[in-house]
């Protein structure tokens, strides 16, 4: 019965690891392009003045598109922050928050958006109207293809970088239980920025390529070390209790505010610097240089890049994989020594801009951390705060239950499944939430052998996930034939 449930999962069937483009990000980088957000225009892909052009003539065609656009620019022009990066990154956040058009609404409360988000959320019902007058759908119909050619344009460096970080870490590509890792490509922002974003369980890295340049693989890649790091910190909870006193060397540091709040965060963030020190650039750098790099993360308030860095010289000869050795090396930190070795260091005046946005609302930190207790395989943890979520009620019951569901599926309890994934979709909102509690249902309808029900739950599943392409392609092939367990799984 476990072999069959676990099947269940969205990632047996397809990586959770994608390279797409978004017609969400799409309406609202064009939006703010349309209202003058010039950044890096001379440098950016020629797509990117091609769509401006057609959106320009399509604005000047009708009066009531002429309008539209003059309602919404007032309202950027209002909000437009004096760095133009923090203005596309407010709106990325915004993006990534939405449901794809013609909706165009927030796909949680406005009190959960994240705070940079939540500052231009008006902008939606004048941003809904500009798509609709200016006729942005066709546009981005016509130039799909174009934008289908950027991604295949990637494809292939995005995926040595992911076999070559997982060779080094020894992770195998195994399924990632509820957890997604999403680079967007999309003309309308500025080539020299990156934009990465943690919600939840996701990760999302937003790249606007130049003219024939290749996608920063620095920034995706210290991304997707977050996604395959920040989840074995979970699992680790009484250890990482052990390390708090480490904070107190670095309240003089530079860092970001996070890293000096939270011991888990640190870790994580020292140890990728460690891994990028050992790996990146050439195989033949001199050891000078990746000593350098460590001295200036430590400079920097990353005080535990140095043990890592030694540890993973040990790390490399030993055949055993991260997943297997990473208890041990977060468990031989030692306190007393890295405290002393800290105070030893002379801060620098400024340290590097954090890459990954910790884009978490106040509210949800119980689903987030269930969350992250079962992509780490900790499902009794994962259920007791989940269930704490539901009880307390001031978090999303939709997801709280979705999560339930998960676990009994973990636990092989089938029934329990199917009754969680019910409640679920009689509350839930959320597109994605809604969208696996059908494809879930379906499947579980299939491997009792009621083919028509399990039909109704892929159908709902194909409308609810239309913006969703892993739950569309899931949902289709439920239409296409019944669900089945893998040989490998039996």
């Amino acid at each position: 019965m476990f072999a069959l449930l676990a099947e269940l999962s969205p990632a047996q069937n397809q990586s959770p690891v994608a390279l797409d483009t978004s017609e969400t990000l799409f309406t609202v980088l064009t939006a703010i392009n349309t209202c003058g957000y010039d950044q890096e225009l001379g440098v950016s892909d020629p797509l990117r003045s091609q769509v401006r052009s057609e959106v320009a003539h399509a604005r000047q065609s009708s009066q009531e598109a002429t309008d539209a656009t003059q309602a919404m620019c007032q309202f950027y022009q209002e909000h437009q922050q004096p760095d133009a990066s923090k203005t596309l990154a407010q709106y990325v956040s915004l993006a990534l928050y939405l449901n794809p058009p013609p909706a165009l609404t927030a796909k949680v409360k406005d009190a959960d958006l994240p705070p940079d988000a939540t500052a231009v959320i008006g902008i939606l019902p004048l941003l809904q109207n500009f798509a609709a007058k200016t006729g942005l759908h066709d546009i981005w119909e016509r130039d799909s293809q174009a934008y289908s050619g950027l991604t295949g344009r990637y494809h292939e460096a995005l995926a040595k970088m992911m076999f070559d970080t997982e060779i080094y870490l020894k992770l195998p590509s195994s399924s990632r239980l509820g957890r997604g890792f999403t680079v967007y490509i999309d003309p309308m922002g500025a080539p020299g920025q990156t934009n990465a974003r943690n919600y939840g369980s996701d990760y999302y890295v937003v790249i606007s390529p130049g003219p024939g340049s290749g996608l920063k693989m620095e920034q995706i890649r210290h991304t997707y070390l977050h996604y395959l790091l920040d989840p074995l910190a979970m699992k680790y909870p009484m250890t990482m209790k052990r390390l708090e006193p480490l904070r107190e060397t670095v309240k003089t540091a530079p860092m970001d505010q996070n890293f000096k709040s939270d011991a888990s965060l640190l870790v994580t963030e020292c140890f990728i610097r460690a891994i990028e020190a050992r790996t990146t650039g050439s195989s033949k750098a001199p050891e000078t240089e990746r000593q350098q790099a460590v001295q200036t993360s430590t400079q920097q308030g990353f005080i535990l890049t140095t043990y890592f860095y030694e540890a993973l010289l040990r790390f490399e000869k030993d055949p055993a994989g991260l997943s297997h050795a990473y208890g041990d090396l977060v468990s031989g930190i030692d306190v007393g020594k890295e405290r002393k070795r800290a105070a030893q260091v002379t801060f620098a005046s400024t340290s590097d801009t954090e890459l990954l946005h910790l884009s978490r609302p106040h509210e949800g930190k119980l689903l987030i951390a269930a969350e992250q207790r079962l992509s780490a395989g900790d499902a009794e943890s994962a259920q007791k705060l989940a269930q704490e979520a539901l009880d307390e009620k001031n978090e999303d019951p939709g997801r709280a239950l979705f999560i339930l569901a998960e676990v009994a599926t973990h636990n092989s309890d089938m029934q329990g499944a199917r009754n969680y994934f019910e409640r679920a979709l009689e509350v839930a909102h959320e597109p994605k939430v809604v969208a696996w509690s059908h494809i879930y249902l379906g499947r579980i309808f299939d491997l009792q052998e009621d083919r028509d029900a399990a039909m109704d739950h892929y159908r709902a599943a194909a409308t609810a996930g239309s913006g969703l392409p892993e739950a569309k392609a899931a949902a289709e092939r439920g239409l296409q034939k019944p669900y089945e367990p893998t040989r490998r799984s039996q």
